[in-house]
């Protein structure tokens, strides 16, 4: 794993009502992903997650294309970062992180 990606949309709607269904089949086409964890604020109308790639170029294309369209399709705001994975793996490691298994 070398990147990690961080998303977040402020969405007016219940986490629920977002249609999922529509978007976890295109996320799982997404090339290079390796994992993604939801995350939502369940009383601010905020989703998002922590996805893994296994190339910064691939977590940029995600964060600088894909999401940024999945956002405006949902009429939302939205924040994203790109993150180096290899800077905190072996601290990773030590803590047993899921990610590095």
């Amino acid at each position: 794993m070398k990147a990690f990606v961080y998303t977040e949309l402020q969405i007016s709607k219940p986490f629920k009502e977002i249609p999922w269904d529509k978007f976890n089949p295109l996320y799982k086409k997404q090339p290079g992903l390796i994992s993604k964890t939801y995350l939502a604020g369940a009383d601010n109308n905020s989703v998002g997650g922590i996805y893994a790639f296994d190339t910064i170029e691939n977590a940029k294309k995600f964060a600088l294309v894909y999401f940024p369209a999945e956002a405006a399709s949902l009429n939302a705001a939205f924040t994203t970062r790109v993150f180096d994975a290899t800077v905190v793996e072996e601290a990773s490691k030590d803590m047993n992180s899921p990610f590095y298994k």
